[in-house]
């Protein structure tokens, strides 16, 4: 069980993890040992709420496939249970922050003060540039 959190959890059989072989460098275990996790979770026959749901499909990212399934691979560490981990937390994450609502931006104006002291320092990179130049005797 998931736990996202204080109501909401995901239940065993909605998350499907299964060992594959990591890929790069690993030695003689290399193609033996299959530590790397390949986690897929389908939004659209989970138990989530539907307002979760609808925040996770809409999102863009790479992650989810059209058919809306959440692919995660994990394989950043050198156990398969470790990875387990890492890749159930990254779906934790992926989940909550759909949830996280953005504070929205209140447009401001430069005071006078920032805009004069915005031209008073072009002011002086105009005269360090001037004096780069060539010098007549």
């Amino acid at each position: 069980m998931l736990k996202i959190s204080n109501t909401v959890a995901l239940a065993d059989w909605e998350i499907e993890l299964t060992g594959i072989r990591a890929t790069g460098k690993g030695g003689q275990r290399v193609n033996k040992v299959e530590t790397a996790i390949h986690l897929r979770f389908d939004i659209k026959r989970s138990s989530l709420p539907s307002l979760y749901k609808d925040r996770l499909l809409k999102l863009s990212d790479s992650r989810i496939s059209s058919d809306g399934i959440i692919i995660i691979k994990g394989q950043s560490f050198r156990t398969q249970s470790l990875n387990k981990d890492d890749a159930l937390k990254r779906l934790r994450e992926l989940i909550i922050s759909v949830m996280v609502v953005q504070k929205s931006r209140r447009p401001t104006k430069p005071t006078k003060g920032s805009k004069l002291r915005r031209l008073d320092l072009k002011k002086k990179a105009s005269a360090n540039k001037a004096l780069r130049g060539k010098v007549d005797h």
